[in-house]
């Protein structure tokens, strides 16, 4: 995957600007870029964020994401100028290229990292990523229920497993803004950032885990935690022990045991290229 600098034609911003690609090593940090309006989602920022994923998938080089937003927010939720006439949307016109939680489908990790407002469509996007970092900045809304929405996109699925069931209807329900540090007690944000940047620290640990951590399994735990949240613990030990033999099997294992043992970084393979860089 290339570096992808904002792009301009004559002055005049085309839609690679919409999402930022910066490589960091291992690491692709994307920065959604939409400051002047907290970075609102749009189809055409959607587009752009599927495509820079899927790419980072496919990218043998890439082996962490980091999302995060430019200026003040991560995201404030859908553009309200979309909203306004989309009571005059078909159903034509609602259907999108990509599932709309095509991020949680990205093998590799994705990692947030927050700052100032999250609301609506932003915090489902924050729940599809694996990891939350956050700054004191940061602060949440569901918004849905003060805008005439129902709870969109998965999020009474995604939120529950993250915050608990009754802390999820209270968000949900009333759609109060909670802070860093709320977010931070109740399971929200995995880490909060007081000193230094969130992104820096939130491109730190997905470095270690791109230099430390084997890519194929990072892949199967991310879908052994998809998979199993629908399935019995005995079915889940069972699926387990099945891909526990065909760990052994593989080099990986061997790699990591001599790794440790030898004292010396490890040298896990790429992941084979990914499906979704043409889908």
């Amino acid at each position: 995957m290339t570096d992808a600098p904002a792009a301009t034609t004559r002055g005049v911003a085309t839609t690679d600007d919409l999402v930022l690609a910066e490589r960091r090593g291992p690491v692709v940090l994307l920065t959604l870029n939409r400051p002047a309006k907290l970075n609102a989602w749009s189809n055409a920022l959607e587009d752009r964020y599927f495509d820079l994923l899927a790419q980072a998938d496919d990218d043998p080089q890439v082996r962490a994401v980091v999302v995060t937003g430019a200026g003040r927010g991560f995201c404030s939720g859908a553009d309200l100028d979309d909203l306004r006439h989309v009571a005059d949307a078909t159903d034509e016109d609602l259907v999108r290229p990509r599932p709309r939680d095509f991020p949680l489908r990205v093998r590799k990790p994705i990692v947030a990292a927050i700052r100032g407002p999250v609301a609506g469509l932003g915090l489902v996007e924050a729940l599809y990523c694996d990891v939350r970092f956050g700054d004191a900045t940061a602060r949440f809304t569901a918004a849905f229920a003060r805008r005439g929405l129902i709870a969109e996109y998965g999020v009474t699925w995604l939120l529950p497993r993250v915050v608990g069931h009754s802390r999820a209807t209270d968000l949900l329900l009333s759609s109060r803004m909670i802070d860093a540090d709320e977010a931070h007690r109740i399971g929200l944000l995995d880490h909060l950032v007081t000193t230094g940047s969130v992104v820096d620290a939130a491109v730190a640990y997905a470095t270690d885990l791109a230099v430390h951590c084997a890519p194929r399994s990072m892949a199967t735990i991310k879908s052994q935690l998809r998979d199993d949240a629908d399935r019995s613990y005995p079915d889940a030990v069972a699926g387990a022990d099945r891909l526990m033999v065909e760990a052994f099997r593989g080099p990986d294992v061997a790699e990591g045991v001599a790794s440790h043992l030898e004292r010396r970084a490890p040298e896990f393979a790429a992941l084979p290229g990914s499906a979704h860089a043409t889908a």
